[in-house]
C-alpha cells in the first residue's frame, strides 16, 4: 500500500512542477504540416489529426460578458484537425517565437485574424485564456489531446487564414512559456468551400483581382503527358469566358509538378501541360492569341511542402497568372 501512495505521491508532483523537459527529438509518426514551417530548433512531443470536427476559433480579445469570460468574435470551423505541439528552448521566449511566427504569415500572404503577445493584447491574464479556450469553455485540449497542458507564464497568440480554390485552412498558434522550454501549439484547419473542384468565371475575376493568379481547378491531363481529358471542358469554358470578358488584360499560363522524377523531364511536361490549355483556349473556345504566354516552372515555385502525397498533388497545377 505505502509502495503505491509513494507512486502517486511522484506523478502529482511532476505534474504540479512542470518537469517537462524540451524534446530532442520529433516523436515516432510525427511530421510538420507542409503549410507552415517549423520554428527553428524546435521538436515535436505531441501529434493527432482528426479527419473532421466542429472547431471554435476565437479571433479577438478575451472579454468579461456577464460574468463569464468570452470572445466577442469567434469563427465555427467544420474539417480535418491537425494538432502539433513543439517544444523549444526556453531562451525563446513567447515573444520572439510569436514575433518569428506573425513575420512568417505575413510574408506567405496567410491573413491575420487576430493576434497578440501579452495580457495588454490579448485581454485578459493567461489563466483565463487557458481555461476558457482549453478546458471548461472551448475544451480544445480535451477534444484534441495535449502532452504539455496549457498552463504556464508569458503566452502569445494567433490566428490566420488561407484560401486555396477549394479549401480555406485556418491557423490557431498558441505560445507559451513553461518552467523548463516554451512550447508553441499549433492547429491547422482544413475547411472545404462551397462549388467543390471547378473554375468558374466569378471566381477567376475575384481571385486575380485580389491576389493576381489562380490556380486553374478542373485542369485534367492523363498520367505523366500533356493531353487534356473530356473532364476538363467545363473549366476550360468558364476560364475562356472569364479571357473573353477580359480581352484588354494579359495572362501567363504556368504549369507546375511536384518534385518526383527529373527536373528536366518535369521542365519540359510542366511547360507542354501550359501549352496545351494555351492552344485549347485559343483553338476550341475563341480566346484571342495576343492575350496568352505559357511558361512551365516544375517545381520551382510549389504552393506547399512536397515531404507529403497531399502537398504534392496541390503542387501539380496550371495556373492562371495576369502579366
Amino acid at each position: 500500500m505505502k509502495k503505491v501512495t509513494l507512486v502517486l505521491a511522484v506523478l502529482v508532483l511532476m505534474i504540479s512542477t512542470n518537469l517537462f523537459a524540451q524534446e530532442t527529438k520529433d516523436i515516432n509518426g510525427a511530421k510538420d504540416n507542409p503549410l507552415i514551417s517549423r520554428f527553428s530548433n524546435s521538436f515535436i512531443g505531441y501529434y493527432n489529426t482528426v479527419k473532421w470536427d466542429t472547431y471554435i476559433l476565437p479571433v479577438s480579445k478575451i472579454k468579461n460578458k456577464g460574468g463569464e469570460k468570452s470572445w466577442d468574435k469567434k469563427l465555427k470551423l467544420e474539417g480535418k484537425v491537425n494538432r502539433i505541439q513543439y517544444t523549444t528552448d526556453k531562451n525563446n521566449t513567447a515573444s520572439l517565437v510569436y514575433a518569428n511566427y506573425l513575420s512568417a504569415f505575413k510574408k506567405s500572404n496567410w491573413e491575420i485574424l487576430f493576434s497578440g503577445s501579452g495580457d495588454n493584447e490579448l485581454g485578459n491574464e493567461s489563466y483565463e485564456w487557458q481555461y476558457y479556450m482549453f478546458q471548461e469553455g472551448l475544451g480544445l485540449d480535451k477534444k484534441y489531446g495535449s502532452k504539455y497542458g496549457f498552463r504556464g507564464d508569458d503566452y502569445a497568440y494567433i490566428s490566420a487564414k488561407s484560401e486555396d480554390n477549394d479549401i480555406s485552412y485556418y491557423a490557431m498558434i498558441y505560445i507559451i512559456e513553461k518552467d523548463n522550454f516554451t512550447m508553441i501549439n499549433q492547429d491547422i484547419i482544413n475547411v472545404k468551400n462551397p462549388d467543390l473542384g471547378l473554375v468558374t468565371a466569378k471566381l477567376l475575376t475575384e481571385k486575380i483581382d485580389k491576389k493576381g493568379h489562380l490556380a486553374l481547378d478542373g485542369i485534367f491531363f492523363k498520367t505523366g503527358k500533356a493531353t487534356l481529358t473530356e473532364k476538363s471542358v467545363p473549366a476550360l469554358k468558364n476560364i475562356s469566358e472569364y479571357l473573353n470578358s477580359n480581352k484588354g488584360k494579359k495572362y501567363f499560363i504556368v504549369g507546375h509538378t511536384d518534385n518526383v522524377g527529373d527536373f528536366v523531364v518535369n521542365m519540359t511536361l510542366s511547360g507542354n501541360r501550359a501549352k496545351a490549355v494555351m492552344n485549347e483556349l485559343i483553338s476550341k473556345y475563341g480566346v484571342s492569341t495576343e492575350q496568352l504566354k505559357t511558361y512551365g516552372v516544375a517545381n520551382l515555385s510549389p504552393m506547399v511542402s512536397n515531404t507529403t502525397d497531399e502537398g504534392k498533388a496541390k503542387n501539380r497545377r496550371v495556373e492562371i497568372v495576369e502579366q
